[in-house]
């Protein structure tokens, strides 16, 4: 079947033209490959996510030549956490994090992409082949190799034989936009000790608005949108559900239950490969990493993308996905995320530790543990009354 003639043919095609998609775009350009890059939508368009870009994101886009993703939008300095408990700790963040619409982020990235000589087409993929010297998408277009960067409902995905995530390893949000809350400007995180795990949150954009919304893992029954939007009114008293705006829910498969990230020519990135944080929901950075490394591997050498894509992948992330799976399992008890709270909020070292392992590849260590540790003794160790 190898010499049957199909149209138009590239070194690589990126399905997806998300912040993974684009970013293996980038990369696949800087790699010398022809590149097209298909979505299903045009330019710009909205995506329900939190919007949060933190400064390991803006790391990557530097290294791929786009250092103004994040331009004329406030840097906001600090994080404030609230624990299932009600305990909380604000402090400044390590660098500052961004909130940017992914309407005109991902625009500001496709952009890039195009400008660095992909091209782009709008184009929603319905059939994979994979043949010994080429994947063919839907009878028409060929490619040495392609990168899956189609989302949570990945077709590529399922062209590789893997299902989505089960309850358990998949969370459902809502997002939308109300007023900012009063007060300085910082990133704010209330999670929930009912339906736990599940937290809202409020990320000023700097407009006058913020990015709000609420999610929580799925275990096994529905959750209606009346649910979700309650939850996030219950989360956030300074926000009256009334006034949130353009509220979308998306699932967010998560990064305890990742297939493989490949298979021959064939490789996955972003939500489509389950990196999302299972810690605090965080997608873009990950998104951004896999999808450089992504279309790298596949301009590289198309024939074993799916091997050097695994591999550096693993490298450069492996031990961060393993802790933060395990930080995960931990936070299962939300005696534990008090803890941590509170440990985080005595010393800026546990701070900046569970700050860089809920945002960016950063991974746990003894001092931020035994802190924990101690403080859940501690006050399991309190009689009850």
């Amino acid at each position: 079947m190898g010499d049957e003639s199909v149209g138009d043919e590239f070194d690589v095609v990126v399905v997806g033209a998300g912040p993974a998609g684009s970013a293996a775009a980038l990369a696949a350009r800087r790699a010398g490959a022809s590149v097209l890059l298909l979505d299903r939508s045009d330019f710009p368009r909205d995506k329900a996510c939190g919007d949060g870009i933190a400064a390991h994101a803006l790391d990557v886009l530097d290294e791929l030549g786009v250092p103004d993703a994040v331009a004329g939008y406030t840097p906001l300095p600090a994080l404030r956490l609230v624990g299932p408990g009600g305990g909380t700790v604000a402090r400044a963040l390590p660098r500052p994090a961004y909130t940017v619409p992914r309407k005109v982020f991902d625009a500001r990235l496709v952009a890039a992409a195009v400008a660095a000589g992909a091209r782009l087409r709008r184009h929603a993929v319905r059939h994979v082949e994979v043949r010994a010297d080429r994947v063919v998408l839907d009878g028409g277009l060929a490619a040495r190799a392609v990168v899956g960067a189609d989302g949570a409902g990945s077709v590529l995905r399922r062209a590789l034989g893997h299902r989505p995530n089960p309850d358990r390893h998949l969370a459902l949000a809502i997002r939308g936009y109300a007023p900012a809350l009063t007060g300085p400007p910082e990133q704010l995180i209330v999670t929930s000790a009912p339906r736990w795990p599940a937290y809202a949150w409020s990320f000023p954009i700097g407009d006058g608005r913020a990015n709000v919304g609420y999610g929580e893992v799925l275990r096994g029954e529905p959750l209606s949108r009346a649910h979700l939007v309650d939850r996030l009114g219950a989360l956030l008293p300074g926000t009256d559900p009334a006034t949130v705006t353009d509220l979308r829910a998306h699932h967010l498969p998560l990064s305890t239950h990742r297939p493989t990230p490949g298979q021959g020519r064939l490789v996955l990135a972003g939500d489509a490969l389950s990196l999302i944080n299972p810690f605090t929901g965080e997608g873009i950075f990950y998104a951004l990493l896999s999808g450089a490394l992504a279309g790298a591997a596949a301009a590289g050498s198309p024939e074993q993308a799916a091997r050097r894509y695994a591999a550096t992948l693993r490298r450069r992330l492996g031990t961060h996905l393993r802790h933060s799976s395990v930080a995960a399992w931990l936070a299962r008890r939300r005696q534990v995320v008090d803890a941590a709270v509170r440990a985080a909020r005595r010393d800026d070292r546990v701070y900046r530790t569970v700050v860089e392992l809920g945002l960016g590849d950063g991974r746990l260590d003894a001092r931020a543990l035994g802190m924990i540790g101690i403080g859940l003794s501690a006050r399991e160790r309190i009689p009850r009354r």
